[in-house]
């Protein structure tokens, strides 16, 4: 799923692409409702319907301190 400059995901703005690999693709975003950066992963399809894996990478990262 490729998104493109300007697109919306609900709050975020994608910024740019920053990577992909077989894991997904990653994107710089603004998240306009706390007015930041954020870096959002897509995940393929097929991981996506894969609840094991998806439930294994729940965890938030953005709770997480910065350093």
């Amino acid at each position: 799923m490729r998104l493109a400059e300007g697109a919306r995901l609900g709050s975020y703005e994608i910024l740019s692409a920053l990577g992909a690999g077989g894991m997904g693709e990653v994107y710089r975003a603004r998240d306009t409702q706390l007015d930041r950066n954020v870096a959002i992963k897509v995940l393929p399809q097929t991981f996506v319907a894969d609840t094991e894996r998806v439930a294994g990478a729940s965890g938030s990262p953005a709770g997480v301190p910065a350093p």
